[in-house]
């Protein structure tokens, strides 16, 4: 389950458009922060995605991808020319194919392919069409389901919503939010061929009745207990608050979101309808917010904001670059279970003592997160508002974030294991004792 939120000119403090998603998926399932340099691939005609293989194009674009460590799609990112996309998992009327492209997979063929948000939306409805979405999306638990997308470049956006190779496509004009259902009803600007014959032929339509894409193909028990309209309207909400005023650490702030405009809820409290997951049972939530990216997509010189983590309220958002120089100072190297080399495992440490500890965290621990976001943001515009900037610059900026963050999270390892536990709902500790021993986290 998750949850992606666009902001387009009109809505943002500077004009620009900026792209928001949490990723949530289960909670062991490491997620990668992963830099693919632009290629041209010669006589390589084809290319292996996560289930089939589709022919290959003759290069490739520069792509920032937040991706499960199993797969090769990814769950949101960008790439050098501004694109940036986020995917929601939909449930749909339709039948879930056994094989075929993954959503993620769709994202990143976009990223790779694309320049603008309109070509990705043109791109995607094509290859799915072509090809069909299909294939288990989950890593330990079997999960089928069709998707719906944001698309955004430095000038507009689009929602794509879909039901297997059927699917309606809508410009956004100011603010737009997507959750695990679908949203696009009887207005649109694109459509499959035929999508309302096709729905009248399966009986979805009723005689009489005007075409609505979302009463005719949501399936409603995936839809109504994935709690998706919860979160859906509560990120609008949060977004139209600010309408206008929209920046980064806005996005930040709504992806952090527990829920309550008065008090932060701890996170064995929070359920499936909370914007920033907690995975638990009883009541049963077994998606977790496992990384959060936020794209802020200026004509010149757009910046990624990255967690590469999981716990979206426990992690810091770090400065990311598509500038033509390799990324390789995020340590994300493809592992199941704990590796102190990896950053989205070295976080665990913080995260998986946090939720136990949270009157500490939140008081001593959080501010200081929030205290550096503002002087990366504070940095980082100071660089911008330069405009003769050097790649370099950039590069070094981003480069000295991140180990600053690797470094603190050694003292805040330190400080968490002889903080006070507070008091926790035994379900919530049961299931990530549990997790935690799974994954051979040493705490």
């Amino acid at each position: 389950m998750c949850d992606t939120i666009v902001a387009t000119s009109k809505a943002t403090a500077d004009g620009s458009v900026i792209l928001a998603k949490n990723s949530d998926r289960e909670a062991n399932e490491a997620q990668l922060l992963k830099y693919i340099a632009r290629r041209n691939w010669g006589n390589e005609t084809a290319v292996q995605c996560t289930y089939i293989s589709i022919p290959q194009v003759k290069s490739t674009h520069e792509i920032l991808i937040s991706t499960p460590f199993w797969m090769w799609g990814c769950e949101m990112g960008a790439n050098e020319y501004g694109l940036a996309i986020g995917n929601e998992a939909v449930f749909t009327k339709e039948p879930y194919e056994k094989t075929g492209l993954l959503g993620m997979d769709i994202m990143r063929l976009a990223l790779e392919r694309c320049k603008t948000a309109y070509d990705a939306l043109m791109l995607s409805t094509e290859l799915i069409e072509r090809y069909g979405q299909g294939g288990n999306a989950g890593m330990e638990h079997k999960l089928y389901y069709h998707n719906s997308f944001i698309f955004a470049d430095p000038n507009e956006a689009y929602v794509l919503e879909t039901a297997n190779k059927h699917w309606v496509a809508i410009k956004v004009d100011g603010i737009r939010s997507i959750s695990n259902g679908l949203t696009i009803e009887e207005e649109y600007h694109y459509s499959s061929k035929n999508i309302e014959d096709y729905a009248r032929k399966k009986g979805y339509l009723k005689k009489g009745k005007t075409f609505n894409f979302k009463e005719c193909f949501s399936d409603w028990f995936y839809t109504y207990f994935s709690r998706c309209a919860a979160r859906q309207s509560r990120t609008t909400r949060c977004a139209m608050q600010h309408s206008g005023s929209i920046t980064p650490q806005s996005m930040f702030a709504f992806l952090r979101d527990h829920g309550s405009d008065h008090e932060y809820i701890s996170p064995d409290k929070t359920d499936m309808g909370t914007v920033c997951m907690h995975a638990s049972l009883l009541p049963t939530r077994p998606s977790q917010s496992v990384a959060a990216f936020v794209a802020h997509l200026r004509k010149d010189t757009p910046v990624f904001w990255a967690t590469g983590s999981s716990g979206t309220c426990t992690s810091v958002f770090m400065p990311f670059y598509l500038i033509g120089k390799e990324i390789d100072y995020f340590p994300a190297n493809e592992t199941s279970t704990y590796s102190p080399d990896v950053y989205w495992w070295m976080h665990e440490k913080i995260h998986r003592q946090a939720i136990f500890k949270w009157d500490y965290f939140q008081r001593t621990i959080a501010p200081a997160i929030h205290t550096l976001e503002d002087e990366f943001i504070k940095k980082e515009h100071e660089l911008y508002k330069k405009r003769n900037t050097s790649s370099q610059k950039y590069f070094d900026f981003s480069k000295q974030c991140v180990e600053k963050v690797i470094e603190l999270h050694d003292r805040w390892d330190r400080e968490l294991k002889v903080a006070p536990v507070s008091p926790t709902k035994l379900s919530f500790k049961l299931f990530w004792n549990g997790q935690t021993k799974k994954a051979m986290i040493p705490l």
